[in-house]
């Protein structure tokens, strides 16, 4: 069984900033500018309405964190894997059919 995506296609989603994947997916969110991280300086925290869910991700580079389920990934694959609950196919798939504007 061959690959489904070059290594090329799955570099350039894993460097997505995630907020512009949560853009690019037509997502509200918001961040939390009053939020003060205990340990990374650069963590931040937002909140992410998705099908009348909120998701409160805290968020550092590349990595994220849902403070309420205690799940969390790297990268915007993994974060569409888990906000969309689908697999890794599904989830390349929703975001290489995204319009590039930024991306």
């Amino acid at each position: 069984m061959g690959k489904k995506f070059s290594n090329e296609q799955l570099e350039i989603l894993r460097s997505i900033p995630l907020t512009d994947a949560l853009d690019q997916l037509g997502l509200y969110w918001k961040a939390d500018r009053d939020y003060k991280p205990r340990g990374a300086k650069e963590g931040k925290r937002y909140f992410v309405s998705m099908d009348e869910k909120v998701f409160e991700l805290q968020v550092t580079g590349m990595k994220w964190f849902d403070m309420q389920t205690k799940k969390g990934g790297g990268g915007a694959i993994d974060l569409v894997m888990y906000l969309y609950d689908v697999d890794f196919v599904a989830a390349v798939k929703k975001l290489l059919h995204l319009p590039k504007k930024g991306l």
